[in-house]
């Protein structure tokens, strides 16, 4: 039984169509289709005519072209664009006419004046991907013209394109420019600079790409929030979408400082995540983790992973920027970097760090009086000497003058709002004030590590003890070895002391020591919860061990200072105290 012979040739596939045309019809039918014909006679039929192209088909908004060569196609390509965005110079942007062209190289089916075949369909799904006013290109076509054009060839990766078998690698043109002139790289911003690029779907289902993106966009959306990160907008992180990338070069072509990148694998119904920060300069990662989840509530488990890796990557990327800071020269430093050079001092929490944090803090302020967050460092250091050199009146009044103006200057500064809450709680008996701060701070910020620490302490020694053991069970999810995370497990031995699981208490008592041993205030909670479990003896070595640290500490003035609300709470807390061989 014989079959009739299909002819078949190999052809450069030429697809463009007219971006927006049904909103340009709409505005404007008859002018949008006059200027279409005028185009046409004018620009397009010319290009095609002196590269040798064959017109395939037209539609309203669109045309295909075959051409016997590739480079032929990219020439034709190439002089379309660049007369058409000449002739649209001077028209209002809602009325430009621009096409979006892709080029592909393959073999096709010849029917009569017809082509057929997948050579075409990948043109015309190039072309649906295109930029306005933009070339893409396949591999295959890329392979043939790369040598012999001097244009700029950006990588955008494998794309996945709708109903073709398998990914394509696709390349964009620089229609503007050309290899000669490669772009210089963007300056940074004042601020620390992050961008999060597009996580790489590895589970080879097309279908997981919403769950990627989605959860990329959550990520980027929950650092806009933190006020001192400069986040690039997801359309310019996406742009490297399917691509495989110089991390040192996307920080060059951004401009940022920071760049966080993962993966994501899918199997059956489970899915892993792994996402990593790298800075961008030298290719060093800051901090890689991943995540393993159930796929069966897809929007909880992405805000579930979205938190959590915000909430790593705020301290990390500060980490960083404090070294950064110690490395510049010192007749060479800003505000912002004499502030992160007091950070490490501040977050030490004992009079001997607070003094060398204050003039770096002082002098911040002296360039930017309104800066939140070095009011906030200031307050809590001034906090720092009044609770452990004396009870000092002045270092009491600076405190307070310091915290109130970080929470009128610091609106949109989760942790300056954080940081002066604390202060305020401690030094000036508002839990009103404090608690609110921290309401405002975690309303800008959810994923704020601090706010959920100093919150939890806030509200285990004066709020709500359930809220308090959430906010420090949520803050030690998102940020573990935050050098705050003593916090949250003196919010939980707090909590365990008004329950009088005395014991318990203790546990968590242990594992805040663990995460700062200088910090001489965990001794003594630690002293009082073993007095009032019957382990006096081990309770006076921890009150022995607080008096070394810091020999001025004494009973009563530390147990007004803490500020439980209620008196019962206050009473134990100086019992224990004092059975710990404490003086009063």
């Amino acid at each position: 039984m014989g079959t009739e012979r299909v002819e078949r040739r190999l052809s450069a596939v030429l697809a463009a169509d007219v971006a927006g045309y049904s909103r340009l019809v709409g505005i404007d039918e008859e002018g949008t289709l006059a200027r279409l014909r005028s185009l046409r006679l004018d620009v397009i039929d010319p290009a095609i005519a002196a590269t040798r192209g064959r017109v395939i088909k037209t539609t309203g908004d669109g045309i295909l072209v075959e051409f016997p060569s590739v480079v032929d196609a990219v020439r034709c390509g190439l002089a379309m664009q660049r007369e058409l965005a000449a002739r649209d110079a001077q028209t209002a942007a809602d009325r430009r006419i621009a096409f979006r062209i892709g080029i592909h190289l393959g073999d096709v089916v010849v029917d009569g004046a017809d082509l057929l075949g997948d050579a075409v369909n990948v043109a015309a799904r190039l072309e649906g991907i295109a930029e306005p006013g933009g070339i893409i290109v396949s591999e295959d076509a890329w392979r043939h013209v790369r040598d012999k054009l001097p244009e700029t060839f950006v990588d955008l990766g494998d794309r996945t394109l709708k109903n073709i078998a398998r990914p394509v690698r696709v390349y964009r043109i620089d229609v503007g420019g050309s290899a000669e002139a490669p772009q210089r790289p963007l300056p940074l911003p004042d601020k620390p600079s992050i961008a999060v690029l597009p996580f790489q779907n590895m589970s080879g289902d097309p279908e997981q790409d919403y769950f990627t993106d989605g959860m990329v966009e959550d990520v980027i959306t929950g650092l806009s929030r933190i006020s001192w990160l400069f986040v690039i907008a997801r359309n310019s992180s996406f742009a490297y979408k399917g691509r495989s990338v110089d991390i040192k070069q996307v920080g060059r072509e951004l401009g940022v400082r920071y760049v966080v990148e993962g993966s994501v694998r899918k199997a059956g119904n489970r899915v892993r995540i792994t996402a990593q920060l790298i800075e961008a300069e030298t290719g060093s990662h800051l901090w890689a983790d991943k995540y393993d989840g159930v796929l069966e509530d897809v929007f909880d488990l992405q805000d579930r992973i979205t938190e959590t890796i915000v909430g790593v990557i705020e301290p990390s990327v500060r980490r960083a920027e404090i070294e950064r800071a110690r490395r510049k020269r010192p007749d060479n430093l800003d505000a912002y970097d004499l502030y992160l050079r007091a950070l490490p001092h501040t977050n030490a929490a004992m009079p001997d760090e607070a003094a060398i944090a204050i003039p770096y803090l002082l002098e911040a302020l002296e360039l930017d009086p309104s800066y939140a967050a070095a009011h906030a460092a200031l307050a809590l250091n001034r906090e720092t000497r009044f609770r452990s050199a004396g009870f000092d009146e002045n270092d009491r009044r600076e405190a307070v003058r310091h915290a109130r103006l970080a929470l009128a200057l610091g609106t949109d500064d989760a942790n300056a709002l954080a940081h002066a809450a604390l202060v305020v709680l401690h030094v000036d008996r508002d839990f009103e004030t404090a608690s609110g701060a921290i309401a405002r701070a975690l309303s800008l910020n959810a994923s704020c590590a601090t706010a959920l620490y100093f919150g939890a302490h806030i509200h285990a020694a004066s709020g709500d003890p359930a809220l308090a053991e959430d906010h420090a069970r949520r803050a030690l999810r998102l940020s573990p070895f935050d050098p705050a995370s003593f916090e949250a497990h003196i919010a939980i031995a707090i909590v365990r002391v008004r329950q009088r699981r005395y014991d318990e208490a203790v546990v968590y008592g242990a594992k805040a020591i663990q995460a700062n041993p200088r910090f001489s205030i965990l001794y003594a909670l630690q002293a009082m919860a073993l007095a009032l479990a019957g382990r006096v003896e081990e309770a006076k070595s921890f009150g022995r061990r607080l008096l070394e640290l810091e020999p001025t500490f004494r009973v009563e003035p530390v147990v007004q200072f803490v500020g439980f609300a209620e008196p019962e709470t206050r009473e134990a807390f100086a019992r224990g105290l004092r059975q710990a061989g404490l003086p009063e």
